[in-house]
């Protein structure tokens, strides 16, 4: 391998790609990677989709856009004549020199011949069923043959067209006889040049096959190939692919420079103001997602201060509606303790006449400072005592009621387990007593 300007990392990388694909040609894997920009990982994959057949990653399309080829768009150069032989001095050298002269004539025509008549037979047999085996076919034995020429596109003239579309490049397509005379010193004394190898590598996308597989054969109608070698310019002009420039035949490295200059310059317009509308689109469609992101942002924004707007009126509601049942369970409770009084008023034993035996007389302070008294029979129950006081208007709901001294709670209300309460004799009450009367809510 040529190691002329490859840095030390760029050598380092095609020696790692050489090691994990295992390939033989050193030159290839130089050639793989720079027409992926020395993206070691990519040229691995793009490796490993020839390998097994698929697609160039590049290309996803399978199907070629399709190529205006009007003659009135492009520029079209004749042949130069190859390169001379100088004419051998003497009468021998004379005669091997017409001879030699008439040999070639007569084989070049010969093989026109025989090559258009074999193609009437072989037409019905170059249907095209490997499209890639035929270009890296072509590539193989290429670099067996011209090891130095500029980097192939390792794909499909379908997809090197997608890309050339997408990637707004010139397309330099090369169809390649081996029968022609013109095309060894093409190859050796132009294709090889550094100067078109620097050109073509650093302006352009470059496919190449050979006109007898019939990849390269089909390739060779489409841009219609009369006169070999041929090259054809094609790039993207007002949306169309179009062939720019046309070179058929023989020409030395400095004339084929002068041509690709001439079509890129005079055609890079048509580039440059497709990358300006592409850029245009990108922009206006990066400008419309940033609207439609802020859009989203201020919608979700809006959403999220409406639901918390519910939220707050959700609970609101909620306290609302708690409040009105408290209200609700208190006037329920109300009602029932009144219910409950009238009930148990009926129960409270009535008052013995003063001085009847057996009587003792009780008086109550409530919580409000009013005293109440209420003559009681020695036989009534604490019961009694109890719906006495819970029947007053002026009592407490919830209360509990407690001598004087020494201080002690009396058990007006019947626990789980009883089912009578004591009489007042029974709890320690004689003829006049002064009962409290506590307040449990308060």
């Amino acid at each position: 391998m040529d190691n002329d300007g490859l840095s030390n990392e760029q050598t380092e990388k095609v020696l790692q790609f050489q090691d994990i694909t295992g390939l033989d040609d050193i030159n290839v894997c130089r050639d793989i990677l720079i027409r992926h920009q020395w993206d070691l990982e990519v040229a691995f994959q793009e490796h490993l989709n020839i390998r097994e057949g698929r697609p160039s990653a590049y290309a996803t399309e399978s199907r070629a856009p399709q190529v205006v080829n009007d003659r009135f768009l492009q520029h079209v150069f004749a042949a130069q004549r190859g390169p001379t032989v100088p004419v051998p001095s003497g009468v021998g050298g004379m005669i091997g020199f017409v001879v030699n002269y008439v040999f070639n004539f007569c084989y070049s025509t010969l093989s026109s011949i025989v090559t258009a008549f074999l193609s009437l037979f072989k037409d019905r047999e170059r249907i095209v069923t490997d499209p890639l085996g035929d270009v890296l076919t072509f590539i193989q034995n290429y670099n067996e043959k011209f090891p130095e020429h500029p980097v192939f596109y390792q794909g499909t003239y379908a997809q090197a067209l997608n890309d050339a579309k997408r990637e707004l490049k010139f397309l330099l397509v090369y169809v390649h006889s081996e029968s022609k005379m013109e095309t060894t010193s093409f190859c050796r004394d132009t294709l090889s040049n550094p100067q078109v190898i620097e050109y073509i590598n650093r302006r352009m996308l470059f496919w190449a096959c050979d006109v007898s597989a019939p990849e390269g054969y089909r390739v060779s109608h489409s841009i219609n190939a009369r006169i070999y070698p041929v090259l054809v310019i094609i790039a993207l002009r007002a949306n169309k692919m179009v062939i720019m420039g046309r070179m058929e035949g023989y020409c030395n490295a400095e004339e084929l420079i002068r041509r690709m200059e001439t079509v890129v310059n005079d055609n890079e317009v048509w580039l440059n103001q497709a990358r300006s509308e592409r850029l245009e689109r990108d922009l206006t469609q990066t400008l419309r997602q940033q609207q439609d992101e802020a859009y989203q942002m201020s919608l979700r924004a809006d959403q999220e201060k409406q639901r918390r707007k519910q939220e707050e009126r959700d609970e609101v509601l909620r306290a609302q509606q708690v409040i009105e049942a408290e209200l609700l369970a208190e006037q329920q409770r109300l009602e029932n303790i009144e219910r409950l009084k009238l009930e148990l008023a009926s129960q409270v034993p009535s008052e013995p006449e003063p001085g009847a035996p057996g009587t003792i007389s009780i008086v109550f302070k409530l919580p409000s400072g009013l005293r109440l008294e209420r003559r009681f029979h020695s036989s009534n129950t604490l019961k009694d005592v109890h719906n006495f006081i819970f029947c007053h208007p002026d009592a407490p709901d919830s209360f509990e009621v407690t001598t004087n001294f020494p201080k002690r709670v009396l058990q007006c209300e019947a626990k789980d387990d009883e089912t009578t309460l004591p009489t007042l004799v029974d709890a320690g009450l004689k003829n006049r007593e002064v009962l409290f009367v506590a307040d449990l809510d308060a």
